[in-house]
């Protein structure tokens, strides 16, 4: 079974999430890009938290790539395409938190199963 802490899926999608949250610090950004760069930046590094702590949690996983496909096309939702800064960020952070996602479900699903991933 996995251990709580381990996964480095995990810890990406929590430094995602942090550096998608302090992002408009640096980056040029609309008040509608910014507090969407931050809600979904600490929802990401939330449920990264989350899901270190409880690696069976496969939902969490899923959640992680819904909230990684929001953070995708939040620009375009948004209205802040424009801004070429806040764009990359959620473009770029989108789309690892999804593979981060992505990669993680199965060892969430062996976690939750009592094996270890890779084995019947």
């Amino acid at each position: 079974m996995t251990k709580a802490w381990t996964r480095w899926q995990d810890w990406a999608e929590v430094v995602i999430g942090a550096l998608v949250l302090l992002s408009p610090l640096v980056v040029e950004t609309t008040t509608a890009a910014m507090w969407t760069m931050i809600v979904l930046g600490a929802l990401i590094a939330i449920d990264g938290l989350a899901s270190l702590a409880m690696p069976g949690m496969v939902y969490g996983e899923w959640f992680q790539m819904v909230l990684g496909a929001l953070l995708f096309i939040s620009p375009w939702v948004m209205g802040y395409s424009d801004l070429t800064g806040a764009s990359w960020v959620s473009w770029v952070g989108g789309v690892l938190t999804v593979a981060a996602g992505a990669t993680a479900v199965p060892l969430a699903n062996a976690a939750h199963g009592g094996r270890i991933a890779g084995t019947a």
